[in-house]
């Protein structure tokens, strides 16, 4: 469909906001099984194909570095174009492909290339998808769409890597583990088309008269967006990875190592309810309530990095409710501070800034824990007490914007 031929608004009402909303977390819940499944076992998956561990962390690096440094092109795309739902179904579309493919086997160079093929088809749908999802929630509470989608995104996060497992356990090769997933695959697809299908033009939830595309307004994204990315910045170098977090519950033997993914699972059911709270906290008091994310950055790696488990596991809960906020109520607020024809362009900057902040601190981070976890403690406070200021100051800068 062009993007200047659109559908009648009573077409596009044919699904109410909050089912659109619920429809698109299904799909992100079915992808999230596929390729957090694939992800869970992908080192091992390498390696039996004989792969050394610096080529695995050059396969998955790479595969990371497209999925963020990609954004930055894919977004301004998707506004350019005007045509959201094609870049969100092509994402999902090379991801929920590529992933099944792994299990026809082949050399390392195959596997390698269909991994990085699963990263890229990220980078080409999350712009986009994230621009839809804050257009059809503007009537709904931004905060509450996007902690929903956040919640069935996180359940499957968490069933993916389980079903991978039993799989492989089943049959005793990684081949089954990547062909069960060409089920939930499916499924995504199938949900898609429906969903387009019935929501051919989203705009029309925004008030968007029928056959107008909103202009591209200018090049330069707000000057408050830029105090937000820099305040996103500062919030993710001082975050620690789960990975980090499991490395030292292992190290310190304080759990056993078989035990560290059922800690994972709890952080991960913990963000869950996180987002659905901070959303509808969002919602009633603006963005405000992002004030608690340097406090529960900040309190993360006195806990986590402690040397009693009833400690380290306070940790992993204030980690998952950090990732919580993060992973919605900062998206929903990208979409207050920018118009909605450059959303697209401002979800590709801000994905990329996230993660690639979040890349660079978990480095710093592992080098601090190696030398010294008390000094890592002062820094990460120092850091958050400036991202508090950033934050600040995007609200000022945002009411002066719009006076």
């Amino acid at each position: 469909m062009s993007a200047i031929q659109r559908p009648p608004a009573a077409e596009v009402r044919q699904l109410s906001p909050w089912r659109f909303v619920v429809a698109f977390g299904v799909v992100a819940m079915l992808a999230d099984v596929v390729y957090e499944g694939a992800r869970s076992v992908a080192g091992p998956f390498l390696a039996s194909l004989g792969a050394t561990a610096v080529v695995v962390g050059l396969v998955t690096g790479a595969g990371e570095a497209a999925a963020l440094g990609l954004r930055l092109v894919t977004g301004p795309l998707a506004d350019r174009t005007g045509r959201p739902w094609r870049w969100t179904v092509a994402g999902y579309a090379l991801t929920v492909v590529t992933v099944p493919l792994l299990a026809l086997g082949g050399p390392l160079w195959t596997a390698s290339a269909l991994l990085i093929g699963e990263r890229t088809g990220k980078a080409v749908r999350s712009p986009a998808k994230d621009s839809l999802l804050a257009g059809a929630s503007t009537g709904i509470g931004r905060g509450r769409a996007f902690g929903v989608h956040e919640a069935l995104d996180q359940i499957g996060a968490f069933a993916g890597p389980l079903l991978v497992a039993a799989a492989i356990a089943m049959t005793g090769g990684f081949r089954a583990g990547f062909a069960v997933l060409a089920v939930p695959g499916a499924a995504v697809l199938l949900t898609l088309a429906w969903l387009v299908r019935r929501v051919p033009d989203p705009s029309g939830y925004e008030g968007v008269a029928p056959g107008s595309v909103p202009a591209v307004t200018g090049r330069r994204l707000p000057a408050a967006f830029w105090t937000y990315a820099a305040f996103t910045a500062l919030t993710m170098v001082a975050f620690p990875t789960f990975g980090l977090l499991g490395y030292h519950l292992a190290a310190r033997h304080l759990v056993p190592a078989a035990a560290v993914p059922l800690v994972y699972a709890l952080a991960m059911a913990v963000d869950a309810l996180a987002a659905l709270a901070i959303g509808h906290l969002y919602d009633r008091y603006g963005r405000r309530v992002l004030v608690v994310l340097p406090v529960l950055v900040a309190a993360v790696p006195p806990l986590a990095f402690a040397g009693s488990l009833p400690a380290v596991m306070a940790g992993a809960v204030v980690w998952g409710v950090a990732l919580g906020v993060q992973e919605s109520t900062m998206r929903a607020v990208v979409a207050e501070l920018v118009p909605a024809a450059r959303r697209g362009t401002a979800y590709g900057v801000f994905g990329a800034v996230y993660g690639l902040a979040w890349f660079a601190g978990g480095a710093a981070l592992g080098v601090s824990y190696d030398r010294s976890v008390p000094v890592m403690v002062g820094a990460v406070a120092v850091v958050q007490v400036a991202a508090l200021v950033l934050l600040l100051a995007t609200t000022r800068r945002h009411r002066a914007e719009h006076r």
